[in-house]
């Protein structure tokens, strides 16, 4: 089956910082907790930036490391590396160097750009700080461009296999954020709270869907949640995106005190809220509705549901991004009918251009649509389309085994295992060659009666053959609960099992 949405507006505009500086010029643009810019005063960042690369020779396909935290200077090295012809390639400053080193052999950027008190441990090649980008004259350092020009290098997680560098061109990348930004309507008087880091690119590209908005971004950090819904509080923020984890965290703080009204919006990908992070989201957070999404790095966004649309259609992560399609293939990549489980296929200009020199892996995932030869991503995780052309995620790749003569999906199993009173969070791990399916929660019920209870929810296959408690569940930089680090602490005489 395929699913197809109507094509976005056209605008053949290569710069929306140097247009949102023109019609919004004193409007406030960014925000950290050191700060304020306006739209004016971020557009003559960006050309310091730019000037500031062009001092040190970086110039069109060349690539820029930027490992730092959230602030706003972020945004100008965005596009100030754009103005240049140059690519971004956002790192998480968390990044371990074995981490950092790894990437910069890969991506061979001109200059890696770090905060003034970063102190790398060996050798990555050039190094500036952020302090002295920003800080020089204004200057015009402005190269001519093509959609096919680099634009981002970004590198996923890595929380299943070694990270891997999507080549993002700056026209898949324009139409991805345009497109987004149709669906989900963000406003000139939004204020954007972003906790997630920029290496990540759902944080990323909320820099693109404020600046096309108008709005203001407000830079915090999700890994310290306290100083999330303060800011959250101060700035009225309006606009929130969120993984399950922050949700989680703002809604056990928020209950804390007043409930707050200001929040018009909550929006959701990496992993999917539960329906109690749902209600609790709803109950602390007076009038704000959620927007469900799926996603993946290799072409940015898949679908975006309506507001509440768990309300109407429990489980849809909503439909194709305007002037894409969806489709659901079988084993032979042939369309499946409605209601019938297959691999998602996104088609469109969205499509990002492969992993980093690597052709033979970029081949097995990215090809072309035989009917319409328009880019297709093969992303090998699974779902199915309802009549009305809506997505309902089944799992990623990763997360289908069989067990038992049965196929089914972690995902599943953790959505019931939530739902037992009691239960917080919930990760199933694999079987592996040495242990059976497990499952962690983070709770106050004893193992055994969370495996009792879910005897009832789901069949005999499906209930892992041991259950272990932890405080909490380890979590990547995107948010993502992290099974590597999980498997670690269930092993005998680690964590706390039940």
């Amino acid at each position: 089956m395929t699913a197809v949405a109507a094509a976005p507006s056209e605008q053949n505009v290569l710069d929306m910082l140097g247009l949102a500086a023109l019609r919004a010029h004193d409007a406030p643009a960014v925000r950290d907790r050191d700060g304020a810019w306006t739209y004016a005063e971020l557009d003559a960042a960006a050309d310091r930036v730019a000037g500031r690369l062009a001092e040190l020779g970086v110039g069109p396909g060349d690539r820029v490391v930027l490992r730092s935290p959230n602030r706003r200077e972020v945004p100008a090295l965005l596009f100030g590396t754009w103005r240049v012809g140059a690519a971004l390639v956002p790192l998480s400053p968390r990044l371990p160097f074995a981490g950092l080193a790894t990437v910069v052999a890969d991506a061979a950027p001109a200059v890696v750009v770090t905060g003034a008190g970063d102190v790398l441990e060996g050798d990555v090649g050039p190094v500036t700080s952020v302090e002295h980008l920003v800080s020089g004259p204004r200057a015009d350092a402005r190269r001519a461009v093509d959609d096919a020009d680099l634009a981002l290098l970004v590198y996923t997680s890595g929380s299943t296999s070694t990270p891997k560098g999507v080549v993002c061109p700056r026209g898949a990348v324009e139409f991805a954020a345009r497109a987004i930004a149709e669906r989900l309507r963000y406003r000139a008087d939004d204020v954007v709270l972003v906790g997630s880091p920029m290496s990540f690119d759902y944080g990323l590209y909320q820099v693109l869907l404020s600046v096309l908005a108008g709005a203001e971004l407000v830079l915090t950090d999700a890994e310290d949640p306290i100083g999330m819904l303060r800011t959250l509080r101060e700035t009225r923020a309006t606009v929130v995106p969120i993984v399950p984890s922050s949700a989680r965290m703002l809604v056990r703080l928020a209950r804390r005190g007043a409930t707050i009204g200001h929040v018009r919006l909550f929006t959701n990908t990496g992993a999917a809220l539960t329906t109690a992070d749902i209600a609790g989201l709803r109950g602390a957070f007076d009038g704000a509705s959620v927007v469900a999404m799926y996603g993946i790095t290799e072409c940015k966004r898949v679908t975006i549901a309506e507001p509440d649309v768990d309300l109407q259609r429990p489980g849809s992560v909503g439909t194709a991004l305007p002037g894409t399609q969806v489709q659901i293939l079988d084993e032979d990549g042939l369309p499946v009918a409605p209601g019938v489980e297959g691999e998602i296929a996104p088609v469109g200009p969205h499509v990002m251009d492969g992993y980093w020199r690597s052709p033979e892996l970029s081949a097995g995932r990215f090809d072309h649509d035989p009917r319409s030869g328009s880019p297709r991503l093969r992303t090998g995780d699974y779902g199915h389309l309802d009549a009305d052309g809506h997505l309902y995620f089944h799992g990623r790749r990763d997360d289908q085994i069989k067990r038992r003569g049965v196929r089914m999906s972690l995902i599943e199993i953790e959505a019931a295992a939530v739902t037992v009173p009691g239960v917080v969070a919930a990760a199933a791990l694999p079987p592996d060659g040495e242990h059976d399916l497990e499952l962690v929660v983070v709770g106050d019920r004893p193992g055994s009666e969370v495996l009792d209870a879910l005897r009832e929810l789901v069949e005999p296959a499906k209930v892992p053959d041991l259950c272990h408690g932890l405080d909490e569940l380890p979590l990547t930089t995107n948010g993502k609960t992290d099974r590597k680090r999980l498997r670690q602490l269930v092993q005998p005489d680690l964590g706390r099992t039940s």
